[in-house]
């Protein structure tokens, strides 16, 4: 395990019903892919050395005692493999019948597990065979001594965070899972061996309920599922299995097949999710048997959306999600408004993403409280830098939206600045730029004090995280109504508010979307991205070193996973670098930011999201 991650597989064997030592060999034969593969743990179906469906065979001698030849068969065979493999088979205990999971790990039986919950109902009769597994016990398994019972964790003693708690088909879907226990004991991994039947619609439920509990319980989750060489005299069984981890469904297999289906869990995620969490309880009311797993190099193969913003925040398309986002950010500003009892709004307008979605969002919130557009007092303020372009559509984007525009050149005031405190213009340094950004922001201030107003900026998430902008100037307003959304969603969100709005104005938006994104305060050409680095990566190393306290060495890794076809690892290196040294030398800026709408669960407002001293020293 490398950066965290361990290479799991679930694992459904096509049987023969009862036919144990041909089960046997199918399950090795997987066992053997799966340790070509990589993989450190693999778990297989429930009862699969027997298969689910052999009815009043499984009190027959015969059965149970070729079950446990061939259990012994496997982890003879197995010995040379660094792998935990977890089987399913029946095994009786003191003339009661049990429903269990072996684990096994280089010939050796660590431990069985027994069902707990027996289904009883409609086409299940498990309770005709099975007892419940609620008891704690050791057992003499081929001459020794092997714990039995519900309350076991199997944990890895190098490899930190590894430990597996395993639960068997019915287990899952009671309101209250062995799983529960289990987690707050601390297993991070939850195998499930199962003999789920399919039908239609069952496939989805399935895929929700594996998905949930892995989220519930901050914890990965292999479920295993039985298949082709099951009875058909009832039921159906497709093989269906399904791995996730904290919500999101990292792989899963198709119906009606067989074979492995593995994905690259993350431990150190779901422990950085646990640390973060204060209310995920910890509990030791369990039993843990150790192991050590050597540490396998583990080339990952799990996808990282390049967009995670977009993408990794809910489970909806892309035009539900922008509708989200416009209608939080218009709620916020519907709420600050009456609570400040304020009727009227002044920004500045750049002809620019960030002040062209702030203004959408302000017309809707003036929409809806039935107040009138004119009351809306958008501000150009041409500088130095100012193109004839953005000047162009910041106007028309005004006059579109019907808001009341007023055009207030900086250009004099700056220069007279420049005087008085002795500045050459044509020395085009930080103070040639912030001068402008200060002075408009002086310029919103004053009119927002004559108006009765409201100054809303327009700055967004990736630009508090990088610091770029200017200290009391851009930096500053009076709500910051896109201070939770970063560049790459607002993109998104305009081009989805831009089909919603129509006309001319669906022809401005697009045309500022397809703008190069430029500060605009020198009289040469800026391009933003080429300053500080394209912001499709810094969006993705924000989402990854916040959300999931990634170090530098995986955040690196993933991104070159993600984006080593659109830029050279050195490139990747070099932005994050930038990204590292802004992030930490701006908290400053951070720590007075005004007030602005949470949108996404990554915020950084100083006073609910993301607390750091100022002066971290990273170097």
């Amino acid at each position: 395990m490398n950066d965290g991650f361990i290479k799991v597989a679930s694992a459904t064997p096509e049987i023969k019903l009862a036919d144990c030592i041909y089960n046997a060999g199918q399950i090795l034969k997987l066992v053997t892919e799966a340790n070509e593969r990589g993989i450190s743990i693999i778990v297989f179906p429930e009862l699969c050395i027997t298969g689910y469906t052999c009815a009043d065979l499984f009190l027959g001698q015969a059965l149970l005692r070729n079950a446990e030849s061939a259990l012994y068969y496997i982890a003879e065979k197995t010995s040379i493999f660094d792998m935990i493999i977890i089987i399913g088979l029946p095994y009786s205990v003191d003339c009661k019948l049990y429903n269990c999971a072996a684990v096994l790990y280089r010939g050796k039986i660590l431990g069985l597990v027994p069902k707990i919950n027996i289904p009883n109902y409609t086409q299940y009769s498990e309770k005709r065979y099975f007892s419940s597994g609620d008891i704690k016990k050791t057992v003499n398994i081929n001459g020794n001594m092997v714990p039995f019972g519900k309350n076991l964790i199997f944990a890895a003693e190098n490899v930190p965070n590894l430990k597996i708690g395993i639960e068997i088909c019915e287990d899952l879907w009671v309101p209250t899972p062995p799983s529960n226990a289990l987690a707050e004991a601390g297993a991070t991994i939850i195998a499930n061996l199962s003999g789920s039947d399919e039908n239609v619609g069952k496939k989805e439920v399935r895929r929700n309920l594996v998905r949930f509990q892995s989220n519930k319980l901050v914890s990965a989750y292999i479920y295993s599922n039985t298949g082709i060489g099951e009875s058909s005299t009832d039921l159906v069984y497709s093989g269906h299995s399904v791995i996730a981890e904290n919500g999101v469904i990292l792989s899963e297999s198709e119906a009606f097949t067989t074979g492995l289906t593995i994905a690259d869990v993350d431990i150190s995620l779901l422990a950085f999710e646990r640390r973060r969490l204060n209310t995920f309880k910890a509990k030791e009311n369990v039993d843990t048997i150790w192991f050590n797993l050597p540490i396998k190099a583990v080339d990952i193969n799990r996808k990282y959306a390049k967009f995670p913003f977009i993408d990794n925040f809910c489970n909806c398309s892309i035009e539900e999600s922008s509708e989200e986002v416009l209608r939080i950010q218009t709620e916020a500003l519907i709420t600050r408004l009456k609570g400040a009892g304020i009727k009227k709004v002044v920004l500045g307008i750049s002809g620019g993403l960030d002040s062209t979605l702030a203004l959408a969002v302000v017309v809707r919130a003036f929409d809806k409280l039935k107040l009138k557009r004119s009351n809306i007092i958008a501000v150009t303020m041409p500088g130095f830098g100012t193109s004839e372009k953005t000047r162009n559509n910041a106007i028309a984007l005004s006059n579109e939206f019907g808001v009341s525009l007023r055009e207030i050149s900086i250009e004099d005031s700056v220069k007279l600045h420049f005087k008085n405190i002795g500045k050459f213009d044509d020395e085009h340094d930080i103070v040639y730029e912030n001068a402008q950004a200060r002075e408009r922001t002086q310029v919103l201030m004053d009119l927002a004090n004559m108006e009765e107003a409201l100054v809303v900026g327009t700055g967004n998430l990736s630009e508090i995280a990088m610091g770029f902008s200017t200290y009391n100037g851009d930096h500053m307003s009076m709500y910051g109504i896109n201070s939770g959304v970063p560049k790459s969603l607002i993109r998104e969100v305009l081009r989805y508010e831009s089909k919603n709005l129509g006309g001319n104005l669906e022809v401005i938006i697009n045309n500022i979307i397809n703008t190069p994104i430029s500060p605009e305060l020198l009289p040469s050409i800026q391009n933003t991205e080429e300053i500080i680095g394209p912001y499709e990566l810094h969006d993705f190393f924000l989402y990854y070193f916040l959300r999931y306290g990634f170090s530098a060495q995986k955040i690196l890794r993933i991104a070159n996973l993600s984006f080593g076809d659109q830029y050279t690892c050195k490139e990747i290196k070099k932005w994050f670098t930038l990204f590292i040294k802004r992030f930490f030398k701006n908290q400053f800026k951070r720590s007075c930011l005004p007030d602005g709408p949470k949108v996404l669960e990554i915020s950084l407002s100083p006073r609910n999201s993301f607390m750091m001293p100022s002066d971290v020293n990273i170097n």
